[in-house]
């Protein structure tokens, strides 16, 4: 007589284990100028994904925003969003999973839609005790008073889409020309744009995982190679920069960067896993907090990968902590 034991999910039977797969939604792409890294970040998580574990389902949005939602209609134990950028990380596919009672990664609905406006995040930083570049937000159709802007912010001026990550729309700018170059190019990429006064000084960035309890990895420092700055060419070209792991800093500074990556991860209401950016000003002996990413890239080259790699995790263990703290937490 065959006996069978039913145990969370798994089946024994006849001492021989049929383990049932975990239903795992992969949602990549988007409208964004953020779509190929998303191809990328999403074909690095698949290719790693332990398929033992987990039957995959890839849903791919296009450039356009257009995509098969019923699909979300089939029993989805779990969604891993790997996008960035507008409706992928700044709270819209998060609302629209909620509306479906799908449990998912990272941050949710509110979270995702602050931390995807630098500027209202900047404020948040600053109420939390964070020191922060002077900055101002310029949105598109507004009247632009050159002089004002210079008599608040003195160059060079950091000019940024203020709703996009990777980089994209993203300039130094040194004067008036390259200025007024600046802010056109960065308003191809968004209605609202962010202008900044440049903090020279060390780039260092640090992931934090987990909800509840918090999980901090190794404080990691950029140095671009092929540009003067960490832009999108030294992010996503081979060899394009340098990341340091874990950063040689000043004990005290690592433990500065953690304890503030922590407060903003906290403020903000992030979960299972961002990246918080700094500029370490070595003159002032400051930091300066910059961004915080609530779904960091995950390609060969992307930061937070590379940190967990430090910490004794390659990418398919980390993938495999992350899904299991989504679904034991919900």
């Amino acid at each position: 007589m065959s006996r069978s034991l039913n145990m969370g999910g798994s089946i024994l039977k006849n001492s021989k284990t049929m383990i049932k797969k975990i239903k795992l939604a992969v949602i990549f792409g988007g409208p964004s100028g953020e779509h190929t890294i998303s191809l990328r970040s999403a074909r690095e998580v698949i290719e790693h994904l332990d398929k033992q574990k987990y039957a995959i389902l890839p849903i791919k949005i296009s450039r356009a925003g257009k995509w098969n939602r019923s699909i979300l209609q089939n029993k989805i134990d779990l969604a891993m969003i790997v996008g960035h950028g507008t409706f992928m990380e700044d709270g819209c596919l998060q609302a629209i999973l909620e509306s479906y009672q799908i449990t998912y990664l990272f941050s949710d609905v509110l979270a995702s839609a602050l931390a995807m406006n630098k500027f209202k995040t900047k404020i948040v930083a600053k109420n939390t005790g964070l020191n922060i570049a002077k900055g101002l937000l310029i949105k598109h159709g507004e009247k632009i008073n050159y002089s004002k802007i210079i008599r608040h912010l003195k160059f060079p001026i950091v000019i940024k889409p203020n709703e996009l990550g990777s980089s994209v729309g993203a300039n130094i700018t040194k004067n008036k020309g390259e200025f007024i170059t600046g802010l056109k190019e960065a308003f191809r990429w968004g209605k609202q744009v962010l202008l900044e006064e440049f903090i020279a000084g060390r780039e260092l960035t640090v992931a934090i995982m987990g909800r509840n309890k918090l999980s901090i990895l190794p404080v990691v420092e950029i140095k671009p190679r092929i540009s003067a700055w960490f832009d999108y060419k030294a992010k996503y070209r081979k060899d394009g920069s340098e990341e340091i792991c874990p950063a040689q800093i000043p004990p005290n500074i690592t433990r500065k960067i953690q304890s503030h990556a922590k407060k903003i991860f906290e403020a903000i209401g992030c979960r299972d896993l961002a990246r918080a950016d700094f500029i370490w000003n070595k003159k002032n002996n400051l930091l300066y907090f910059l961004e915080i990413n609530t779904i960091p890239g995950m390609t060969k080259t992307s930061i937070a990968p590379c940190a967990a790699r430090v910490a004794g995790f390659e990418l398919k263990d980390f993938l495999d902590i992350l899904i299991k703290n989504g679904l034991e937490e919900n």
